[in-house]
């Protein structure tokens, strides 16, 4: 049973196929592909793909993208799955005040932090950070449940509602310094340093909260940028997502398999 993977975001589609639907499957294929050009993929990348078994996928693109990635699905007899968060799933447990309305990227990350430290032995307190066009810092206990967690806008759009709201900082992007000396250096490491100052806020509150030091996890297409400004110790993870749809699948296809299995013999 193979698994395609997708990971739909508001810039970029992420794929990936895996020989199984399970946590630690081996990736056969993988690939990416910017939203403007999803109609490419059945006769691209996808073209020469071992049909998947099951296709698993999580979206915050909106509707009208799904349907253009279910499109180029037909390539293929399999109906997709797409991850919607609820209540508990797959080890993890939702204690958003409506768990339909959380997002559904921040969901299945934080479904894949919480297998990959398990994995490890280590049954502790998370921080997870994801940076991408928008930012969330989310916190998980020792036990598995997301807690709460924090949403605040991405470099891009920080600096875009400073050009656009305030006269003269029309300016190249800049270096993140300690002490700036000019308008780009101060915009980039403003960004930067807010970012920075929000997760190490979000790792003090759940310190405080569990009378634990949490791990942090980073994750998303521009953890790297953060990297050198981070005030707390983290590890940078970047297939975090896919790592979050397999320990999904696993639970969904590879248990229903076996559990098909014992009840015909």
């Amino acid at each position: 049973m193979t698994l395609l993977a997708l990971d739909v975001g508001n810039t970029r589609l992420k794929w990936a196929l895996y020989e199984a639907p399970g946590v630690g499957a081996r990736m056969l294929a993988h690939g990416v592909q910017f939203l403007e050009n999803i109609e490419a993929l059945a006769e691209g990348d996808w073209a020469t793909l071992r049909a998947p078994t099951h296709v698993l996928g999580c979206v915050v693109a909106g509707d009208a993208v799904k349907r253009r990635v279910q499109e180029q699905l037909e390539l293929w007899d399999v109906a997709p799955q797409w991850v919607v968060s609820s209540a508990a799933e797959a080890g993890l447990t939702n204690g958003y005040d409506h768990p339909a309305r959380l997002g559904s990227d921040r969901w299945v990350a934080m479904i894949g932090a919480r297998q990959r430290l398990l994995a490890r032995g280590q049954r502790v307190p998370c921080v997870l950070v994801m940076v991408g066009t928008a930012v969330t810092v989310e916190a998980i206990d020792a036990d598995g449940k997301f807690l709460g967690g924090i949403i605040l806008p991405g470099h891009g759009i920080m600096l875009r509602a400073l050009e656009s709201g305030t006269a003269g900082l029309h300016v190249p992007t800049g270096e993140v310094r300690n002490f700036p000396t000019n308008t780009s250096d101060a915009l980039t490491s403003g960004g930067t340093f807010a970012i920075a100052g929000a997760v190490q806020r979000m790792v003090d509150n759940l310190r405080q909260h569990t009378g634990v030091d949490p791990v942090c996890v980073m994750t998303g297409g521009a953890g790297w940028k953060m990297a050198p400004s981070m005030t707390v110790p983290f590890e940078l993870v970047e297939p975090l997502i896919f790592d979050g749809l397999l320990a999904i699948a696993h639970h969904r296809f590879a248990d229903a398999s076996q559990r098909v299995a014992s009840s015909t013999q």
